[in-house]
């Protein structure tokens, strides 16, 4: 089998982590043969990298997902098959303070899934208690060392506190293979603000943006009122969308000009800018959908557009609280 880093860099810029979140609100078992039918989908046309993380799935689900994506992997046959790159994330659980807890976290994952090819921790503690993130960082290193996990990553991490994990990670010659921001056209804030792009390209990283598609927004269904979804997400598309509809229409003209869908060119702007993204797909033509934003590319001028876009907006998707700088 391939490195991990070369498993990562052969994902065509596409993956995808559909039932991982899905499991956070609420499981339904007659969908495992139709996300078994997304999986095949994907790797089948080369989308092989697969982000999930211990605690999708949590409570009586007993880590479903993982367990789930690891079934998905044993019963596929066919193209590709040997460059999928199964990915998680282990949580900094307040209960998981010592390098023991997260190797035992590790090993856990690994039984569920049948391997880890890359094992990334879902986030920082620095802003809370960097006491522990330390400890947890150290039992990451040790998953590597010990051969549990073929590579390791970050999920949620800013410039600097990036620069001295590299360095922490370095000392004990441990390469980072990647690191997860929420980024995409609406979420611009870890590369434009922070310049964690740069970084990354700088120290080897490779970035992969999750929620490229912000909930949906970027889709363009939930363009009027009447469509937004009911409860607290309904009320942050209230605050977020009416000041981004230039945008949207923006999104809405380029994908009409290059006959695309929206999301396929929110996808593929990610795509543009270096990234991985990893958009959802619980069914068929979700997948289809996502596949179809690969193997092409926007020009520069239409990436501007974009980014011009993109900058006007006054009222962006909020940041992950544990985002640090």
């Amino acid at each position: 089998m391939p490195s991990t880093k070369e498993l990562i860099l052969s994902s065509m810029g596409c993956g995808t982590w559909s039932w991982g979140n899905r499991l956070l609100w609420g499981y339904d078992p007659s969908m495992d043969s139709q996300l078994q039918e997304v999986f095949n989908l994907c790797v089948s046309n080369g989308v092989t990298l697969f982000d999930t993380g211990d605690s999708y799935g949590t409570g009586n689900l007993n880590a479903r997902s993982e367990k789930l994506l690891g079934k998905f992997d044993r019963e596929y046959q066919g193209m590709n098959q040997d460059q999928i790159c199964l990915a998680t994330k282990l949580a900094a659980y307040p209960w998981r303070l010592t390098a023991k807890s997260m190797v035992n976290a590790g090993l856990a994952s690994a039984q569920r899934m049948g391997r880890v090819d890359l094992a990334q921790m879902h986030w920082s503690t620095a802003n809370y208690f960097p006491w522990q993130e330390w400890q947890l960082l150290d039992g990451l290193a040790d998953l590597y060392e010990q051969g549990i996990v073929k590579g390791i990553g970050l999920s949620n991490y800013g410039t600097k506190r990036l620069i001295k994990v590299h360095q922490k990670f370095s000392d004990r010659h441990i390469p980072i293979a990647t690191l997860q921001v929420q980024y995409s056209l609406l979420s611009t804030y870890p590369v434009t603000k922070l310049g964690i792009k740069e970084t990354c390209d700088e120290l080897g990283i490779k970035l992969i943006a999750y929620s490229p598609l912000c909930l949906g927004i970027l889709t363009g269904k939930y363009y009027h009122p009447s469509a937004y979804p009911k409860g607290l997400r309904g009320l942050l598309f209230k605050r977020l969308i009416p000041d981004a509809k230039p945008l949207l229409d923006c999104l809405s003209a380029i994908a009409q000009y290059l006959n695309k869908t929206m999301a396929q060119v929110a996808i593929n702007w990610c795509i543009a800018k270096g990234t991985i993204p990893i958009p959802g797909a619980k069914n068929i033509n979700q997948a289809q959908e996502n596949i179809a934003a690969k193997d092409w590319l926007l020009d520069a001028g239409e990436v501007a557009e974009l980014d011009c876009a993109a900058a006007r907006i006054n009222k962006p998707m909020v940041q992950n609280i544990f985002q640090t700088r």
